[in-house]
C-alpha cells in the first residue's frame, strides 16, 4: 500500500504545522514561527476549501502530508490562488541597460535591480516541506504535484499564470550575503528580523524603505552578486522539480535573499497537461499503472502515489484499501497522472 497522502490542512493539525514551521529554518517565509499567524492561515484554508469565502478565485489552500501508516503529518505544501491582491508582492526584476558614449567610443551592457509589483493576480505555490527522514521515495513529488492536481480539479479558482519563489541562499545562523550587501543598509535590521516582519506583516515596510531607483549589479560586493538567483541548497530538489514541470526563471529574484522565482503558464504545466480522469473500481490490480491519483472534488481534496491497473474505457482497478483512504466508491471519477 502507498504510504503518503495529502489532504486539506485541518484545526487539529497546529501542533504539527508549527513544528513544520520550527524545522524549516531561517529564509522559509511561508513558515513563520507565529502560533497565531499559523492558526489563521489552517482556518483561512478550511474556509477555502470548503468554499467559504466570498471570492474563491483568491483563497489560500493549505495542505498536508499524513503518513496513513501512522498518522503522522511529516510534511506539507500550499497554493495560493492570487497573489499582489490582499497584500503589495515586491520583487527585483534584473533588467539590462545599455550604455553608449560616441565621444568615448564606448558601448557596453550593464545589469541593474528595479523593484517592482509585477506578479499581482498571479497563483503561487509554494510551502512545500518534508521532514528530513520523510524525504525520498517519491514523497517531494507527491507534495508538489499535489497541488497541480488541486489546480486541475478547479481551474476556475486559480490564476492563468503561476508563481513560484525559491528561498535563496543562507547560513544556518538566518546570513544570507545578499541581505548583507544591499537590503541590510535600508532597513537597519538583521534578515532573520526582515524575513519575519515580511511574513507576519502587509509588506508596507518595504515601500517605506526598499530605494525606489535601480541598482547596478556591478556595484555589488562579489559575494552578494553570486548569491543573485541561486536558491538554498535545501531547495535544489524543488527547483528541478519546477524546470521539470515547465517553469522558467524569468530574471525576477527574492527582494530580500535574492533567491529566484520561477514562473509557467497553469495550462502547460506538466501534471495538469498529462493528467486525466478515470472510473475507479476494486479489485486487484497489477501494478502496471504508477503515478498520483486525486480526488475530483476541493472540498474532500485527496493525493495519493497510485499503483493499479488501467483497463478499457478508462476504468482503473485500486486496492480496495486505497480506495478506502481516498474516500472512493465504485464507479467514482478520478483524476490521474501516469509516470512515463
Amino acid at each position: 500500500m502507498t504510504r503518503y497522502m495529502m489532504r486539506p490542512s485541518r484545526p487539529d493539525d497546529l501542533e504539527a504545522l508549527i513544528d513544520l514551521a520550527e524545522r524549516s529554518g531561517t529564509g522559509f517565509t511561508s513558515l513563520p514561527v507565529n502560533e497565531e499567524l499559523l492558526r489563521t492561515r489552517i482556518l483561512q484554508s478550511s474556509n477555502a476549501f470548503a468554499g467559504e469565502i466570498e471570492q474563491l478565485e483568491y483563497g489560500k489552500y493549505l495542505m498536508m502530508m499524513e503518513d496513513t501508516q501512522t498518522g503522522e503529518v511529516v510534511g506539507c505544501s500550499a497554493v495560493k490562488c492570487g497573489v499582489g491582491i490582499d497584500a503589495p508582492f515586491f520583487n527585483y526584476r534584473i533588467i539590462t541597460v545599455a550604455q553608449a558614449s560616441h565621444a568615448a567610443g564606448k558601448r557596453f551592457d550593464m545589469d541593474a535591480l528595479i523593484l517592482t509589483n509585477e506578479f499581482v493576480g498571479y497563483t503561487e505555490v509554494g510551502t512545500l516541506f518534508l521532514k528530513t527522514e520523510h524525504r525520498g521515495g517519491g514523497a517531494g513529488r507527491l507534495a508538489a504535484q499535489a497541488r497541480y492536481l488541486l489546480m486541475a480539479t478547479a481551474p476556475d479558482r486559480f490564476g492563468e499564470r503561476v508563481l513560484s519563489e525559491l528561498r535563496g541562499v543562507t547560513d544556518t545562523e538566518g546570513d544570507t550575503p545578499f541581505w548583507n550587501c544591499l537590503g541590510g543598509h535600508f532597513f537597519k535590521m538583521t534578515f532573520p528580523e526582515a524575513d519575519y516582519l515580511s511574513a507576519t506583516s502587509d509588506n508596507q515596510f518595504i515601500l517605506d524603505l526598499m530605494p525606489k531607483y535601480p541598482i547596478y549589479i556591478d556595484l555589488l560586493p562579489e559575494e552578494g552578486r553570486a548569491a543573485i538567483g541561486r536558491c538554498h541548497s535545501d531547495g535544489v530538489g524543488a527547483l528541478k522539480l519546477l524546470e521539470w514541470e515547465g517553469f522558467r526563471f524569468e530574471r525576477t529574484v527574492d527582494i530580500f535573499d535574492g533567491g529566484p522565482m520561477v514562473a509557467a503558464d497553469r495550462a502547460n504545466i506538466r501534471t495538469i497537461r498529462e493528467s486525466q480522469t478515470v472510473r475507479v473500481q476494486p479489485g486487484t490490480p497489477d501494478g502496471s499503472v504508477t503515478g498520483l491519483i486525486a480526488t475530483m472534488t476541493v472540498a474532500n481534496f485527496r493525493c495519493m502515489q497510485l499503483s493499479g491497473e488501467l483497463r478499457e474505457n478508462s476504468i482503473l482497478i485500486l486496492q480496495p484499501d486505497q480506495m478506502e483512504l481516498m474516500g472512493f466508491s465504485a464507479g467514482d471519477v478520478a483524476r490521474i497522472w501516469i509516470r512515463t
